[in-house]
């Protein structure tokens, strides 16, 4: 244990450096078919001899302000972190990137014992708990405002808070029935159960902190009661420095290993929130679920949608929660797990649930597996005045990325 955690203190030291180029770069953007206004996105880049680190991007042909950009590496793979100004929908821009010495705060996330303290700017965003209980999750989730967004029971008692279902803690990723095993229920706090299983992380292969974004990257796995490992997962967590909105890329393979392993059809599932008490439809104080098909609130529960969006009044604000899913990920358009009582949870897999005819059961044969991607938009206002058809459209479609290099 302390060997891995070692090793992400020493990955978060190592992104500060300034990284060598030995050549003039050129990086050229070119538009995904949407057109992007202050765009945060996660670009797969080849080498070319640029290393992980800060740079500045100055437009080659015009007058227009540097931006700054983050180069990551995520396992073998290099990605460039950047936020887009402006780019139209079949727009080419090209950028002369040199190193950057930005002393910008941007994403820090520093080790707290096993969890990671995420902030922004210098303010909590969030805590990655990485072994409180029998899954990984966050809390607490600081939304665009300031106010925490998730609610915080069983965490801590918060006067006027819902106190049911203690398993569903703040932000987390699990299934209610794999080969028998329930991830979902599996609580402390819930009844005894000899099908609850735990996902415990396993290995941190990274950590990153920088002006743009942060990135936790986990390796986690799916225990059995008796410890046997029914199938691992690969996630990656990152977060951006953005200005009056907060936003989570969440990617997840989950991996069979010599067996196969089935994730049953349940509506117990599977990427959720649990969302602050006040912003809950069933309380009739202005919560509103709406997704992409513009159905609301009850009916939208087992719908298969691109995106929804779950809105209500936190204080005397008005503050939402998108999940929007990538049209990469397994069973896109996804079916959703949200309920009126603020549950919110992305399930593909809960169609006897959900009165679909075919069956959700998917079975990962051994050396396969499934890859889920999903983008959290924290905002404010509506949806509308949130843009989220838009944004979903800006994720769904990002632009290309290239980058040349000359001696």
């Amino acid at each position: 244990m302390i060997d891995r955690f070692t090793k992400a203190a020493l990955l978060l030291v190592g992104v500060t450096g300034l990284p060598a180029m030995g050549a003039d770069v050129t990086v050229s953007l070119v538009g995904g078919g949407v057109e992007l206004t202050d765009a945060p996105v996660f670009l797969a880049i080849e080498d070319a001899g640029v290393q992980p680190g800060s740079y500045s991007l100055k437009p080659v042909e015009a007058d227009g302000e540097a931006l700054t950009a983050q180069v990551v590496r995520v396992g073998d793979a290099l990605a460039m972190a950047m936020v887009i100004p402006s780019l139209g929908a079949e727009e080419t821009i090209q950028y002369s990137m040199s190193p950057s010495s930005t002393s910008a705060e941007g994403v820090s996330i520093t080790a707290e014992g096993e969890d990671l303290r995420v902030e922004i700017d210098g303010e909590l965003f969030t805590i990655y708990r990485a072994a409180d209980g029998p899954k990984p999750y966050f809390f607490p989730v600081i939304g665009p405002t300031g106010t925490p967004i998730t609610r915080a029971y069983p965490m801590e008692d918060v006067e006027g808070e819902d106190r049911d279902h203690p398993h569903q803690r703040s932000f987390w990723f699990t299934h209610g029935n794999v080969d028998g095993v329930d991830f979902w229920a599996s609580d402390p706090l819930n009844r005894p159960n000899p099908k609850f299983g735990t996902i415990a992380e396993i290995d941190r292969p990274g950590v990153v902190e920088g002006p743009v974004a942060g990135v936790i990257e986990t390796i986690n796995a799916w225990k059995g009661p008796e410890g046997q490992v029914l199938c691992t997962d690969h996630r990656v967590w990152r977060t951006y420095d953005l200005d009056g909105v907060r936003v989570i890329d969440f990617d997840v393979t989950i991996a069979a290993g010599d067996s196969p392993v089935t994730f049953e059809d349940t509506k117990e599932g599977t990427f959720g929130l649990r969302l602050a008490t006040s912003m809950n439809v069933n309380k009739k104080m202005g919560g509103r679920i709406v997704n992409a098909e513009g159905v609301v609130d009850t009916d939208a529960w087992g719908k298969a949608s691109p995106w929804v969006d779950y809105t209500g009044p936190i204080g005397d604000e008005t503050l939402g929660v998108a999940i929007l899913n990538h049209p990469s990920s397994f069973r896109f358009p996804t079916t959703w797990h949200v309920r009126d009582y603020g549950l919110f949870a992305a399930n593909p897999f809960g169609y006897r649930d959900f009165k679909y005819a075919d069956s959700g059961t998917h079975t990962i044969a051994p050396g396969e597996s499934i890859a889920f991607r999903y983008r959290v938009i924290l905002h404010r206002g509506d949806t509308e005045a949130a843009q989220i058809a838009g944004a979903f459209e800006a994720y769904a479609h990002p632009p290309k990325v290239t980058i040349s290099t000359t001696e």
